[in-house]
């Protein structure tokens, strides 16, 4: 079979691999369908440390299945699905108590570190347990089933926002998480939503998609708006999704005493936070990690139309152009947000 193989760090090459067999308990997966994600871009220059070549990258996917392993029950030849970044052991404490995100054994597709390797989706085929798998309704496109797992990310966070009933929320960062974290916002009934960034493109599209208002952190004092557009002492939530010590202070100074920030971004392994802010005002930190269970929740969003991932697929294109994607991707082109690559010709 055909991969996209990060051979060495800044280096992909298409090759040719062995056709991987399903074990026990698992799927044989043709993959129509995989997103390059921003950690996949931190790991192909090598400064995530958790995409160690070589190694098939991708987690963002989705596609039909083509075999089943022994012990698989309920799936099916052909089935159009989707898949959890996740690989949960399932029998942990913390996946007794439905945190797989948590699991002590935890593996995450595509993803390649002193502790374990696992292949992604960037290739025409990909075996994953059968535990993980979860299928689509027809009227899922395969590019806009591959955004399930980005959708989870938003939505596991909103979940933990515990947002109170007609809440008020700033979104710090309209990337690809950020804007489905506005979209998982609405559909929690937030009343008013306010999303701050530096890219006035992204800031139009967050308008485009359901934002209350926008600040441009490069063109305007955003504290100052935030008092004039929040001015009971600030929102109830704040959703943090860049992860630098600068857009968590403004996470943390935009919310109301006794309010709640969650911190999504994770692109530095330490931040500096505001302690006298967070202490005095009885702010409430908290992290969020992937996502835990929500698939389903997420597939009826999107199969509802409660979210639209449309506008933020900036390309489809064959595994083959891959490399030149992940080329302008890292050079951190302008207006280009998700990339999807197909491995698969539509069966």
């Amino acid at each position: 079979m055909k991969a996209l193989l990060l051979s060495e760090y800044s280096r992909l090459e298409i090759v040719d691999l062995p056709m991987p067999r399903p074990g026990p308990g698992e799927v044989l997966v043709r993959v129509q369908a995989c997103g390059i994600c921003g950690s996949d871009v931190h790991g192909y220059d090598g400064g995530s440390g958790r995409r160690i070549p070589p190694i098939v990258m991708g987690h963002e996917a989705a596609g039909t299945i083509a075999a089943v392993g022994p012990e698989v029950s309920g799936a099916r030849e052909g089935e159009p699905i989707t898949f959890d970044s996740t690989v949960y052991c399932g029998v942990c404490d913390y996946c007794s108590r439905g945190e797989v995100n948590l699991c002590d054994r935890r593996q995450v597709l595509g993803v390649s570190t002193p502790e374990y390797r696992r292949a992604g989706a960037f290739a025409e085929y990909l075996v994953v347990p059968d535990r993980i798998v979860h299928a689509l309704p027809s009227n899922i496109a395969f590019p806009e089933a591959a955004m399930v797992e980005p959708l989870a990310v938003a939505v596991h966070a909103v979940s933990l926002a515990n947002v109170p009933e007609n809440g008020t929320a700033l979104v710090v960062g309209a990337g690809m998480i950020g804007l489905l974290v506005l979209q998982a916002l609405r559909e929690a009934h937030c009343s008013r939503i306010y999303v701050v960034d530096i890219d006035e493109s992204r800031l139009q599209l967050a308008q485009q998609l359901g934002a209350t208002a926008t600040i441009n952190g490069k063109t305007a004092d955003i504290q100052p708006e935030m008092q004039r557009l929040a001015p009971e002492g600030g929102v109830d939530v704040a959703l943090e999704a860049v992860g630098s010590s600068a857009t968590i202070k403004t996470a943390v100074e935009s919310v109301r005493k006794g309010g709640s920030v969650v911190l999504i971004g994770n692109v530095v392994p330490t931040a500096e936070i505001p302690l006298q802010i967070v202490v005095s005002r009885q702010i409430r930190l908290q992290g969020s990690a992937a996502s835990a269970g929500e698939y389903p929740q997420c597939i009826d969003m999107l199969a509802r139309g409660a979210v639209n991932v449309k506008p933020l697929i900036s390309m489809v294109a064959p595994l083959e152009e891959g490399p030149q994607w992940f080329e302008r991707l890292h050079a951190r082109e302008a207006n280009l947000m998700k990339v999807i690559l197909t491995p698969s010709e539509r069966s």
